[in-house]
């Protein structure tokens, strides 16, 4: 594909020999004469300066390290490399039509030009809109109701009555509506469970990765927003709300009654207490545990969670233990020094 139409199909600015046949896209230090790179990351700049790559798409403002280097000029390289990826690679889609080794019951109903492959489950009076895919192993409950464009890999399950929106995507292994995590104490000191009479609902443009928990609420539901990317091995519990776009990375735990806001970043294994709200635009960087409410646009760090800038000068300060401690028995000893010898000067001692 030339240059120039991957510059239209992904709004760019062509800079550079827009007839340059270009055969893949990739990273900048594995890319070749014909192939497409991007730099979104002003660190990785000396990246660009020894790349071997035909073409780069780059920020306005970013300098090109050579005359022979064509460029597409994005305000958002990186969503214009993914756009542009797109066009050399879509992953496999299975035809439509169920497999004879799935297991359909009766009172199931299915959308147009769905694709159900060996060992699917889908059971009684459940509802899945058009176009969808259910991969191999993947089992959906008595009553759940799916919309379109749904697309289940294998070992994904989607227990009893859940509600999913349109174009939801569920990786290998997720888990959407197991049982919360909840038991009343006896006297004796065993646990008795409480049924999870509650619903998880994913809205709309959800993904959920691969062996991630999507809790039930104890009653009411657990609600994952239109938007929202929750990474692998992330467990949301009974009854939170992740809000509209929210970012979960790896790893991360969110107790009970979570309440986040629009557009959150939790970064790899933070995690937070229950009954607490996250505000709008709050980042939790990674391994941070907050433990109380976080007013909108926070950063915060550590655990327990404190203001990031904060955070950083404490880290700094615990690099310099040693060399404090040191100081401190230092001066404590100067100061044992001179009270002996004022003891020693007092004409009454």
């Amino acid at each position: 594909m030339q240059l120039s139409e991957i510059a239209i199909r992904t709004n760019c600015q062509l800079e550079g020999d827009g007839e340059l046949e270009i055969t893949g896209v990739t990273g900048l230090e594995q890319a070749g004469p014909s192939e497409l790179s991007f730099l979104s990351n002003p660190k990785y700049a000396l990246k660009l300066k020894h790349s071997r790559a035909g073409a780069v798409v780059l920020a306005p403002n970013v300098a090109v390290p050579r005359p022979t280097l064509a460029v597409l000029r994005s305000p958002n390289p990186y969503l214009a490399f993914a756009q542009a990826l797109e066009l050399f690679y879509q992953p496999p889609r299975p035809a439509p039509g169920i497999h004879p080794w799935a297991s359909i019951a009766p009172g199931a109903r299915l959308g147009k030009n769905a694709s159900i492959g060996s060992f699917a489950f889908i059971d009684d009076n459940v509802e899945i809109g058009d176009n969808a895919v259910l991969h191999s192993h993947v089992a959906v409950y008595r009553g759940a109701r799916i919309g379109d464009d749904f697309y289940a890999h294998s070992h994904a399950v989607v227990r009893e009555y859940c509600r999913i929106g349109n174009r939801v995507i569920l990786q290998n292994g997720a888990v959407i509506g197991a049982d919360g995590y909840g038991f009343a104490h006896r006297t004796d000191g065993s646990h008795y469970k409480i049924v999870q009479a509650g619903i998880v609902v994913l809205e709309d443009d959800v993904e959920v990765q691969a062996h991630s928990c999507i809790d039930r609420a104890t009653v009411g539901e657990t609600r994952v927003k239109a938007g929202a990317k929750i990474d692998n091995l992330v467990q949301v519990g009974h009854a939170c709300t992740v809000g509209e776009n929210n970012l979960i990375c790896a790893q991360v735990g969110l107790a009970g009654s979570t309440e986040l806001g629009r557009n959150v970043l939790f970064a790899g294994q933070a995690a937070s207490a229950g009954h607490l709200k996250v505000g709008d635009g709050v980042v939790v960087t990674a391994m941070a545990a907050p433990h109380r409410d976080v007013e909108p646009g926070k950063t915060i760090s550590g655990a327990p969670a404190i203001d990031n800038k904060l955070w950083l000068r404490c880290v700094a300060v615990y690099n310099r233990l040693p060399e404090l401690v040191q100081t401190v028995r230092e001066l404590k000893a100067e100061i044992e020094k001179l009270k002996k010898g004022v003891r020693s000067q007092d004409p009454s001692g």
